[in-house]
């Protein structure tokens, strides 16, 4: 099994983690660890509470990063920005979604790379990576083994994307369909 990383942090959008992590529950093929940096109680905007292991790095691991309103100060604290690069840098994946997409642009792992990112934030993300090459219209994007999704339950479609990436599109829509998941399949084309 591939271990997957849910990297949490305070205020985390609810469905940014869920919607994925039951994508990749479904499939029966992951790994699943909820990380924070200090480790303990995460508590989200909604008010729920995840306890999570303390973050290591986990080279040839995968990594998801949420968005939500803690991306906001987190994107201006070095610190945690230079741990985050520490702890994705040698990731085999990394996957990003919604304004988590911003957190790793501060990291410089993203430039001149491909992403996007919510579109009701996008202005704001994109001042986090100046020099990432930013594609508004997708829902997704992939470049290289680098995954960012859009605003919130992009997130889901990206998981299930990347699920047909690593295990084949039949196992992608298998877990689609378990989940009672309409799978916007087309990841160049964001609705919203």
């Amino acid at each position: 099994m591939e271990r997957i990383n849910i990297l949490l942090f305070e205020n985390f959008e609810t469905l940014d983690v869920f919607g994925p992590v039951e994508a990749f529950g479904m499939t029966g093929a992951f790994d699943i660890h909820f990380v924070s940096l200090p480790g303990g109680i995460v508590v989200n905007k909604h008010g729920v509470r995840i306890e999570t292991e303390k973050a290591e790095p986990c080279p040839d691991g995968i990594w998801l990063i949420p968005g939500g309103g803690g991306t906001r100060p987190l994107a201006r604290d070095e610190e945690f920005i230079a741990a985050l690069k520490e702890l994705v840098k040698d990731a085999a994946y990394i996957l990003t979604v919604c304004t988590g997409t911003a957190l790793l642009g501060r990291t410089g792992l993203l430039d001149q790379k491909d992403a996007t990112s919510n579109k009701l934030s996008f202005a704001w993300v994109q001042s986090c990576g100046e020099q990432v090459k930013w594609h508004r219209e997708a829902r997704w994007v992939r470049d290289g083994n680098i995954y960012t999704s859009a605003g919130v339950s992009a997130g889901t479609d990206m998981a299930l994307g990347f699920i047909a990436d690593r295990l084949g599109q039949q196992a992608a829509e298998e877990a689609a369909r378990r989940m009672e998941y309409h799978w916007n399949t087309d990841a160049d084309h964001d609705i919203f």
